[in-house]
């Protein structure tokens, strides 16, 4: 991956040194947040702190954090990579590299995200708070940083997606905008969902409690589910409830957001 990683900072450089020539105008932010940097974790560090500071923790402050973050767990910068990858592949209006870095705020919640999760990890729970809390003031996005998610993850447009504190994202998961994966009540320990890889969750889609959304599963938009979800099978409504088999056996990847009932497996689980 370490190869690829170097390609993909390639081409970033490559692509904004482009869009310098069409639009000068752009430039200066172009250089500031790209081009005067020599590799991609490095760029990272600086966009991320820039959107993150306040008055309270200034840039620099948040620069020298996310550095140290990269340095530590290298394997940060990977998965910064599986992501704009993902990104790429499954949104029509991603078309650069340069842009879904810069501009898309699901994309920038996600990898700042992944340093609270390793601040969490490492006992630095008070600073994984604050990074929280200007997560879901920024980017409108509230992930708890004892959360665990993979990689190749695309969260489309992001905004009030809410993952609470025992939940757990497998790789190449697609969620869409206003999903919650949440508990039902006051219970403490584990209680918020595990999403199993491949798994696309449709807009404003509600996930519930304990539950396993098993692997390929699709999460029709606004469904609210309290239940279990088999591997490779669609669920609707409120309360959500099987209609029939997913289409593909990969629906984060396919991101067709149409529900389509198939015969008897159709009629209502349970």
């Amino acid at each position: 991956m370490e190869k690829d990683i170097k390609q993909i900072w390639s081409t970033i450089v490559t692509e904004a040194a482009n869009e310098c020539n069409c639009d000068p105008q752009i430039r200066i932010y172009l250089e500031q947040h790209i081009l005067r940097f020599g590799d991609f974790g490095a760029s990272l560090a600086m966009l991320l702190s820039v959107k993150l500071a306040s008055k309270h923790f200034p840039p620099l402050v948040l620069q020298g954090l996310f550095e140290d973050f990269y340095v530590h767990c290298p394997e940060a910068v990977e998965y910064a990579a599986y992501d704009l990858i993902a990104t790429k592949q499954r949104d029509p209006a991603a078309v650069h590299y340069f842009e879904i870095m810069l501009f898309l705020k699901g994309y920038q919640a996600l990898q700042s995200y992944r340093m609270e999760h390793w601040l969490w990890k490492n006992g630095r729970k008070t600073m994984a708070y604050f990074i929280q809390n200007r997560m879901s003031e920024v980017f409108a996005v509230d992930i708890h940083p004892a959360a665990v998610i993979g990689k190749g993850i695309f969260l489309d447009h992001a905004t009030s997606l809410v993952i609470g504190e025992t939940a757990v994202v497998d790789d190449n998961v697609s969620i869409l905008h206003e999903v919650t994966l949440g508990g039902t009540g006051k219970e403490s320990g584990d209680r918020h969902p595990k999403v199993k890889k491949w798994v696309m969750i449709g807009a404003g889609a509600k996930i519930l409690g304990n539950v396993v959304i098993g692997e390929g599963a699709k999460i029709g938009a606004g469904s609210v589910v309290l239940d279990d979800v088999p591997p490779h099978y669609t669920v609707v409504g409120v309360p959500a409830r099987i209609v029939g088999k997913t289409e593909v056996s990969e629906p984060s990847l396919d991101m067709n957001q149409m529900v389509f009932m198939t015969g008897k497996e159709g009629l209502t689980k349970g």
